[in-house]
């Protein structure tokens, strides 16, 4: 009885041992199909990608000069000139636009993450953020156009940031909601335990410890609307002339290129890619330096832990 008793075990141990080897190896099969299938997803998302990057550096890199970077631009069909007005704007006008909408939107998705739980209001907000993000941004233009350019008389640049601030303000609150939801909730738990209020916690703990995807959030929403051309069109208008004040027209690159991009000339349509190219390297120095921040920031808040 126990001889056969033994051969039973012996047998099923077999059998586990032979389907554990089995579905390894399914496993292994699996892993490396969704890995080779993920490569090729990357490598067919790069490919248009690098090809515009290359075709956008061939084409303007012959533009790049000291003039380019600090003149001002040429009257159509002369050659020469530069894009400094339309560099001055557009630092003018995202930085404003940022100071206006990353506050906003921070504060929003905090309140939505923390505080509003799921009632009719919250929802509602959730709700009119996601169209906002959908929406085109020529619609904020208009926004823009009515309530300020109508208002102050003139194209100017609260307009434009304010307008940009439209297309910021979802992005940046969606992006912070969802990063201060992934915080473990111990961390609140081990806050409330000391006595601590809610809102010291909120502010000093959880956003401290979300802080670097907070910030990622701001970057996405900088190099969205840093390229955005409908809304300046119908609240900065653009000019040839450098900063004059807050309530006057300015340029912007995004302008800028449009306006060189219809001319007929060669000169022009160079200055186009320069132009196009320069707007690239500027959102990708805005990106590195706020995420080496957010790093820096990310190692600071796991000393402090």
């Amino acid at each position: 009885m126990s001889e056969n008793t033994g051969k039973k075990e012996r047998f099923h141990r077999r059998e586990v041992q032979r389907a554990m080897v089995k579905n390894a190896r399914k496993a292994k099969i699996i892993d490396k199909i969704v890995s080779i299938f993920a490569i090729a997803c990357v490598i067919l998302a790069v490919i248009p990608l690098t090809s515009i990057l290359i075709e956008v550096i061939k084409n303007g890199i012959a533009a790049f000069n000291w003039d380019f970077f600090t003149g001002r631009p040429s009257a159509i069909g002369r050659a020469g000139g530069g894009i400094g007005p339309a560099i001055q704007g557009t630092l003018i006008v995202v930085g404003l636009a940022t100071m206006i909408g990353a506050p906003i939107g921070i504060l929003t998705g905090i309140y939505l993450s923390e505080f509003a739980g799921n009632g009719p209001f919250p929802n509602g907000v959730r709700f009119f953020n996601e169209v906002m993000t959908g929406l085109p941004s020529v619609v904020m233009g208009i926004v823009g156009y009515i309530l300020i350019v109508l208002t102050l008389g003139s194209f100017s640049v609260w307009a434009g940031a304010f307008s940009l601030s439209l297309i910021m303000i979802p992005i940046v609150s969606r992006v912070t909601e969802e990063t201060i939801k992934i915080i473990p909730n111990s961390i609140r738990e081990a806050g409330h335990a000391l006595g601590i209020p809610k809102w010291k916690i909120t502010l000093f703990i959880t956003f401290k410890s979300a802080i670097s995807g907070v910030l990622t959030g701001v970057v996405l929403s900088i190099a969205r609307i840093a390229g955005e051309t409908a809304p300046l069109i119908m609240t900065i208008l653009g000019t040839s002339l450098f900063f004059t004040g807050f309530n006057s027209p300015v340029d912007a690159l995004p302008l800028r290129i449009w306006r060189l991009s219809s001319q007929p000339y060669e000169s022009a349509q160079t200055q186009a890619w320069g132009a196009a190219l320069f707007l690239i390297m500027l959102v990708l120095v805005l990106s590195v330096a706020l995420r080496l921040l957010a790093q820096r920031r990310g190692f600071a808040v796991k000393a402090e832990i």
